[in-house]
């Protein structure tokens, strides 16, 4: 007989119920959840090996998140029609959840563990990846698995001034700030959002909100917990450790440490001597060390590394590079290296170098966003690129990671606060090649964006700059440093990086990681302010090198006009089976995209000759224009009949020339005269108002010889049949 499932229900605010279940699903796994609230349910199962790998020396955790399509009623447009490897927003969504609980793990846990979440139920106003750590939590709560704390996660969004702890998707459409936060009871673990501009406050205040609601859901996980009846957690194998050897590593490396670390080199040199240490060290050991011991040697020398280093910064205020801890490196910033790119800038700060070209697309180049609730198109998108060269390494080249998705989101999150709006007709996409790294190349995107953005003509608002920021603590005195413009050696020793993007008036984006316990509000309010002026001193380099974008976009990219024509008129641009655009975009050289927008039609055309763009956008306005009596028209003859020609003088658009309309002389037939394919110019004079017929002139467009007979009007016979 099955067991009875257990649940808890808890509101999140304003009446919105939230629900977690376990012991209904997958009960074979450690931990199995479900979290809903309204039609959105969400299955969150965790498993862990019991036993390490042989020789396991890190920790493997692996979180999945993903959206069956099945549960909003709909079937994948791929071409198997199923769920492949996960797009960018469930890796986004997974990097999320991954970043908050790996802290929480014990340091010495090395045993394999994989979460699974699965959106199995979707609700198109509740967004599920602001529910889906605290899913991810509840299960390991549930289980036997030895993390340390629960945790959940929310979204704070912004709209007309008023916080919002998880936004509909309604909501958050209108919000003028949004992010993820991550935290313990007692501690904030994560945050990753964007805002239009937002003071550092704003920031604060948003973290102080979450947290309160956080608080909320942990109390459900505890209350879950306590009726499943969960006695402890696993026991499992904790590493050996060595006290002799461990000493001997000390002696031997501690004054070389130090030394190495104050000579204030660069990156490479100072890896160089790390590197020959170990191997001294470990030749120290003799010939007669296991491999067992030479792996011991090597952890506790790089513990004892991570260690003095902290030490040196906190006591001398001194950096591994020699800067003082507010010091941003050496910049220097370089527009248009590039000839054919639409728009592109060259960014180095210290050792890290950015490469960003910006390409300028139609509409037909839009990219297609799908998840299982929404699809869209994106008109502005940024690709991010990490090669192995760019840190002096050989691996396998076998796609984009998640970390360069992650590095690439925030670049794009930070730079969209700053672009033009939706009706700006271009479709863009910034690309940022990484040719250096040591430390933040993410915010080295930002910067090389903003500049090549403003390169290609975009009409972007104010320039955006970024900067990564640490901080290295100490328990026993309470001693701190906040970092400003941290290495790649400062990232991997701190207690928390972050990172953090905007215009001189505030901030645009934020992605934080935080791993020490107890950070006040107080240091989080310096810390921001320190990245602050970081921002700043970097912003005003950016504004000497490019001060505002350029007034048009360059010869070589695409011209664009975008017109709009009444709805009536968008079969008469397309034509039968598409054949009149397919004929203007051949005649012309250009791309004619074309969307019905309420009672209108948009009209985007884009050219890479202004003499195209002309031509199609001219041929366009003539199929849409109105036949005004007294407007003159170039015509082309369609078929000479003996009374006059029919000529077509708009597109769609056909009148009779009657042969007394053709010459001031009189004419008796209509041989020699017209023929069809001729251009003639004609004047409509006339519209019969019963028939629609048009009554076009070519003679009131001719000078009247003198001695002719009437103008316009008058009877072929010029009077003669009244003299009858």
């Amino acid at each position: 007989m099955l067991s009875q499932p257990i649940s808890v229900t808890f509101d999140i605010g304003g009446g919105r119920m939230v629900s977690i279940e376990t012991g209904k699903l997958a009960r074979q796994a450690d931990g199995a959840v479900t979290v809903r609230q309204g039609n959105s349910i969400i299955l969150a199962t965790v498993v862990a090996n019991n036993e390490p790998k042989e020789g396991q020396d890190f920790f493997p955790l692996s979180v999945d998140y993903q959206e069956k399509f099945a549960s909003a009623g709909r079937i994948p447009g791929s071409f198997f029609k199923r769920e492949a490897r996960l797009n960018d927003y469930e890796i986004l969504t997974s990097r999320l959840i991954d970043r908050a609980l790996r802290p929480l793990f014990p340091e010495d846990y090395f045993c394999e563990v994989q979460v699974l979440l699965t959106l199995v139920s979707s609700d198109s106003e509740v967004m599920p990846d602001s529910l889906a750590c605290l899913a991810a939590s509840a299960a390991l709560a549930v289980s036997d698995i030895p993390i340390k704390e629960i945790i959940s996660e929310v979204r704070i969004g912004r709209v007309d001034g008023k916080f919002i702890v998880n936004p509909t998707r309604s909501e958050l459409e209108k919000s003028d700030m949004e992010f993820m936060i991550a935290a313990t009871d007692k501690n904030l673990m994560m945050v990753e959002g964007e805002a239009k501009e937002c003071s550092e406050e704003d920031l604060v205040k948003a973290l102080e909100l979450a947290h309160d609601a956080i608080r909320i859901h942990i109390k459900a996980q505890e209350e879950l917990r306590s009726k499943v009846g969960v006695k402890g957690k696993r026991e499992y194998k904790q590493p050996e450790h060595k006290e002799e050897l461990h000493q001997k590593v000390t002696a031997f490396t501690k004054d070389r440490i130090n030394q190495i670390a104050k000579a204030g080199s660069s990156k490479h040199e100072r890896s160089d001597a790390f590197d020959q240490l170990k191997k001294e060290l470990i030749e120290s050991l003799g010939e007669e060390a296991t491999d067992i011991e030479k792996k011991f040697a090597k952890k506790y020398y790089a513990d004892l590394q991570w260690e003095l280093v902290r030490d040196m910064i906190l006591n001398d205020r001194v950096r591994l590079d020699g800067r003082k801890l507010d010091q941003v490196r050496p910049l220097a910033m370089e527009i248009d290296p590039l000839p054919t790119p639409h728009g592109s800038a060259l960014f180095t700060r210290g050792e890290t170098q950015s490469l960003t070209t910006v390409t300028l697309g139609t509409p037909l180049d839009e990219l297609l966003i799908e998840s299982a609730a929404k699809s869209y198109d994106s008109k502005f998108f940024l690709h991010y690129n990490f090669p192995p060269f760019s840190t002096g390494e050989v691996k396998m080249m076998r796609g984009q990671s998640r970390r360069e998705v992650g590095h690439g989101n925030l670049a794009m999150r930070s730079l969209k606060q700053m672009m033009p709006g939706n009706d700006y007709p271009y479709t863009v996409r910034v690309v940022s090649d990484i040719l250096e790294s040591n430390g933040s190349s993410s915010m080295a995107t930002v910067c090389a964006g903003s500049l090549a953005l403003m390169d290609a003509g975009v009409p972007f608002k104010k320039h955006v700059s970024g900067v990564a920021m640490g901080l290295i603590t100490r328990a026993t005195d309470g001693a701190y440093a906040i970092l400003t413009d941290i290495l790649g050696d400062e990232d991997h020793l701190g207690d928390m990086d972050f990172k953090v993007t905007g215009t001189r008036e505030g901030i645009c984006g934020v992605q934080m990681d935080i791993k020490v316990d107890g950070l006040s509000m107080n240091t989080m309010r310096e810390a921001l302010e320190q990245a602050r002026k970081g921002r700043l001193h970097i912003l005003d380099a950016m504004y000497e090198t490019m001060e505002a974008a350029r007034p048009e976009v360059k010869p070589h990219a695409p011209r664009m006009v975008k017109i709009f024509i009444d709805k009536e008129f968008i079969g008469a641009v397309i034509g039968p089976q598409g054949k009149i655009i397919q004929e203007i975009q051949r005649e012309t050289g250009a791309t004619i995209n074309l969307e019905e927008v309420g009672n209108f039609g948009e009209v985007s055309i884009f050219s890479p000759a202004k003499e195209g763009l002309d031509k199609a956008v001219n041929w366009i306005k003539s199929i849409v224009a109105q036949p005004e009596v007294g407007s003159v028209y170039e015509a082309k003859v369609k078929s000479v009949m003996p009374y006059g020609a029919f000529v077509e003088f708009l597109p769609g658009k056909q009148g009779l020339l009657h042969i007394s309309e053709v010459s001031h002389k009189r004419l008796e037939t209509m041989e020699g005269v017209l023929s069809e394919g001729d251009m003639v110019k004609v004047k409509l004079i006339g519209l019969d108002q019963k028939t629609g017929k048009f009554k076009l002139s070519r003679k009131v467009l001719m000078p009247n010889p003198q001695g002719a007979g009437a103008g316009a009007g008058a009877p072929r016979d010029g009077g003669r049949r009244e003299q009858e």
